[in-house]
């Protein structure tokens, strides 16, 4: 066999085993992506049932503080923002600024211990708890799927094959904001010393 199909062969099995390569990283990045896609999914699902519950919350804490009108429509606004947002960075930011909302929400329920003992607001308040920590769990699984995604796609030789097949990393990550950070925890069983009354 002459040296021209030995190297001729030698390439050709490289060819192969390139090709073999990138489909195999192409295949992987799919699946990646996927979950990364479905794990986005459970978290809009979770952040459109807290919005769906803000607008009842919004509406009893009213009945007996009527006068905080910056903080509903602050509410308001993020809650527009978030369900109209297109893409999960926008939800994000969307979301970022409808949890401070929220926090300036129940700092303003400890001034109404009426308010806090109503069963309507109760039952709101538990509801919104349980939302919130299937939003915590669901967030978690998301930045755990997109942390696996960017992982991957940046070690060599994957990122050569994801640059050629079109994908890119991912920065939509959830992460706490300042102002979530200095959002103090309310204690909704806590008695209060003063407590206007209802407005009618």
């Amino acid at each position: 066999m002459s040296k021209a199909w030995i190297a001729i062969i030698i390439i050709a099995l490289v060819v192969l085993l390139s090709f073999g390569q990138y489909v195999g990283v192409r295949n992987t990045l799919v699946t990646k992506n996927e979950a990364v896609k479905a794990a986005w999914s459970q978290v809009d699902i979770v952040l459109e049932r807290r919005a769906d519950l803000i607008p009842n919350l919004v509406e009893t804490v009213k009945g007996y503080a009527q006068q905080e009108q910056t903080v509903y429509g602050d509410i308001a606004k993020a809650r527009s923002s978030l369900l109209s947002a297109g893409n999960p960075s926008d939800k994000i930011a969307a979301n970022q600024q409808l949890d401070g909302a929220l926090g300036r929400l129940l700092l303003i329920v400890e001034n109404y211990p009426q308010l806090k003992s109503n069963e309507n607001f109760l039952r709101l308040q538990d509801e919104l708890a349980g939302t919130e920590n299937r939003i915590a769990v669901e967030r978690k699984r998301y930045n755990d799927a997109l942390q696996d995604y960017d992982t991957y796609i940046q070690k060599f030789p994957n990122n050569v094959f994801a640059n050629y097949a079109g994908f890119k990393p991912n920065e939509a990550y959830f992460a706490a904001t300042e102002e979530s950070r200095q959002v103090p925890k309310v204690n909704f069983s806590a008695p209060s010393s003063a407590a206007p009354a209802p407005a009618k």
